[in-house]
C-alpha cells in the first residue's frame, strides 16, 4: 500500500473520538487505512492481523497520528483467536464501541481448475466465519455500549463472478449473516452496516490465491484507472458506519447491477462473462508481447 499524507482526505468528523474500535485485517489495504483515519479522530484502536510485523508498524503510525493502538496478532479463521481478540480488548479498554470486520482474501481460478478443494473452505473460514466469530464474541459488549458492527463485503456478493466463485460465495454468506443479525438486533441499540466496495487500489490483487492454493500476482488483470483510492473508500465507509447506515453501495456499477439483475438476470451473467473473457484475452496478448 502506498502511504499518502494522512491529511489528504477530508476526515469523517470526530464520531469515533475516544471510542474503542476493533479492526480485523488491519495490517494492509482497507484495514490499514481505516486505522489511520480513525487514529486522526483519536480513536482507541485494537488492530488484528496474523502479520505481526506489519501490524506493529501500522499501530506505531496510528500512535503518531494521535490515536491509541493495541496490536493483537490474530487469525480470524481460528475462533479461539477471535475470542482472545475480544477478551484482550476488554482487558485493555473495558468496552467495545465498534467492530469492523474487514479481514478477507480472494481467489482467481475457475472451479474445475482448482487443484485443492480446501481453497473454498479457506475462503469461507476467513471471509465469512471469521467475521461471524468476532461478532459473536463481541456482541454482549456491543449491546452494553449500544455499539456499531460493520462488515466489509464486496459488490461481488451481489452477482456471480467467474474465476471468483469461492470468494463470491463467502461474501454472499457474510451479507446474509449480517442482514439477519440486523433484524435480530432491532431495538437493541446496536447498528449493523454492510459495506459493498467495488475495485479499490489496495494491492490486494498482488497476492490472490490461485488454483494451486498459492498466492499469485494478478494485478495486471485489474483496471486500476477505474479503481477508487483506499483513502476515499475508507472516508466513505467511516461516514456510513458513524451514521449507522444499513448498507453502503460504493459505485454506480453496483447500483446499476442490482436493478439489472432484478429485471434481466441473464444480462448480468453475460456482462460478467464478457468482462472475464476480455481480461483473459488481454492477458494472452501481454504474454505474447513479453515473449516477442
Amino acid at each position: 500500500m502506498i502511504h499518502q499524507p494522512f491529511h489528504s482526505v477530508r476526515p469523517s468528523g470526530r464520531s469515533f473520538q475516544n471510542q474503542v474500535v476493533i479492526i480485523t485485517g488491519a495490517s494492509s489495504g482497507i484495514g490499514e487505512e481505516l486505522a489511520y483515519q480513525l487514529a486522526v479522530q483519536q480513536a482507541r484502536l485494537v488492530l488484528a492481523s496474523p502479520e505481526t510485523e506489519k501490524l506493529e508498524a501500522v499501530a506505531s503510525r496510528c500512535r503518531e497520528r494521535g490515536g491509541e493502538a493495541l496490536a493483537v496478532p490474530a487469525d480470524v479463521s481460528d475462533r479461539h483467536q477471535c475470542q482472545q481478540l475480544i477478551q484482550q480488548t476488554i482487558v485493555t479498554y473495558g468496552c467495545i464501541d465498534t467492530l469492523i470486520n474487514n479481514a478477507g482474501i480472494t481467489m482467481y481460478s475457475t472451479v474445475e481448475e482448482i487443484e485443492d478443494i480446501h481453497l473454498l473452505e479457506h475462503l469461507m473460514q476467513i471471509n465469512y466465519l471469521g467475521s461471524a466469530y468476532c461478532t459473536y464474541y463481541a456482541l454482549p459488549f456491543l449491546k452494553q455500549t449500544g455499539g456499531r458492527v460493520a462488515a466489509v463485503a464486496s459488490v461481488a456478493a451481489l452477482n456471480g463472478v467467474p474465476t471468483r466463485s469461492g470468494y463470491v460465495a463467502s461474501k454472499h454468506a457474510m451479507m446474509g449473516f449480517f442482514d439477519s443479525l440486523r433484524i435480530e438486533l432491532m431495538n437493541s441499540g446496536v447498528s449493523v452496516t454492510v459495506l459493498f466496495p467495488d475495485i479499490v487500489a489496495t494491492g490486494m490483487h498482488s497476492h490472490v490465491i490461485g488454483a494451486d492454493g498459492q498466492p499469485h500476482d494478478i494485478s495486471h488483470t485489474v483496471n486500476y484507472q477505474k479503481a477508487m483510492t483506499t483513502q476515499v473508500c475508507v472516508a466513505q465507509m467511516l461516514r456510513a458506519i458513524a451514521s449507522r447506515r444499513r448498507q453502503l453501495m460504493m459505485s454506480n456499477r453496483a447500483q446499476f447491477g442490482r436493478w439489472v439483475k432484478l429485471l434481466i438476470p441473464a444480462l448480468t451473467d453475460r456482462i460478467a462473462k464478457r468482462a472475464v473473457t476480455a481480461t483473459a484475452a488481454q492477458n494472452q496478448e501481454l504474454k505474447k508481447q513479453c515473449l516477442a
